[in-house]
């Protein structure tokens, strides 16, 4: 999708970001906006990013933009081709292999961690899911499953605050935004999205009766059949 639903492109809307930018912007904060429309699913695989456009929009210099491509690429969402520019990543199957085993890792382990995990953080962490859910729900009733997806990708990032670690947040942002470039080889974005919606609320019911361990063993089995689903379509 390279559009919203007023016809407003993507580099129009990150005009809307250049004054939070400000003038010690980053090579690192235009990553993370660039990163973010990534996990919206604002830029899908293959879309080409304009040096001079996205400058432009972002009122920063080609050098500052630069090295936030050199930052994306190192996170495997950008590459650069040759004589022809920088591109967002097409990922492939053996990909999604790695980012699930990823997950397996970084997410059960997350709320099974929960155990250890000070009251309070645990509370704020169960509102981050619930909210999530009730967001793809939302969305789901109005049809509009490219939220829903959105909603999905809080889900997951409201699951590693279980662990109270800001690594394991930073590190989840960054698996989020490669899902994201996944999740576009989907052509049914609502087949694929609807069914998870109940085993968030699922989920989420565990988290909120302080059953970490059968909520990361429902999280388990979810991941399975979204990697198998996958797996299947690249294949």
């Amino acid at each position: 999708m390279t559009t919203n639903e007023r016809g407003i492109g993507w580099v129009e809307e990150l005009g809307a970001e250049r004054a939070s930018l400000g003038r010690a912007s980053t090579a690192r904060r235009v990553a993370d906006v660039l990163r973010t429309r990534i996990t919206e699913g604002r830029l899908p695989p293959g879309t080409r990013l304009s040096e001079e456009d996205i400058g432009a929009a972002l009122g920063v210099s080609r050098n500052t933009l630069r090295e936030s491509f050199r930052l994306l690429a190192h996170e495997r969402l950008l590459v650069h081709e040759f004589n022809r520019g920088v591109f967002v990543r097409k990922l492939d199957a053996d990909d999604v292999r790695d980012l699930y085993a990823f997950r397996r890792i970084l997410e059960c382990g997350a709320l099974r961690h929960a155990t250890r995990t000070e009251e309070a953080v645990r509370r704020t962490a169960v509102e981050a899911v619930r909210r999530a859910v009730e967001d793809g729900e939302s969305s789901a009733t109005q049809g509009n499953w490219v939220d829903v997806g959105t909603a999905n990708m809080a889900f997951h990032q409201a699951i590693a605050l279980f662990a109270q670690s800001p690594r394991v947040d930073e590190a989840m942002r960054h698996v989020l935004a490669e899902l994201r470039l996944v999740f576009h080889v989907m052509a049914a974005p609502q087949t694929f999205h609807e069914p998870y919606l109940t085993d968030n609320r699922r989920i989420l019911g565990h988290l909120a009766d302080g059953e970490f361990e059968a909520a990361a063993q429902a999280l388990a089995a979810y991941l399975d059949a979204a990697e198998s689903q996958l797996v299947a379509v690249f294949d």
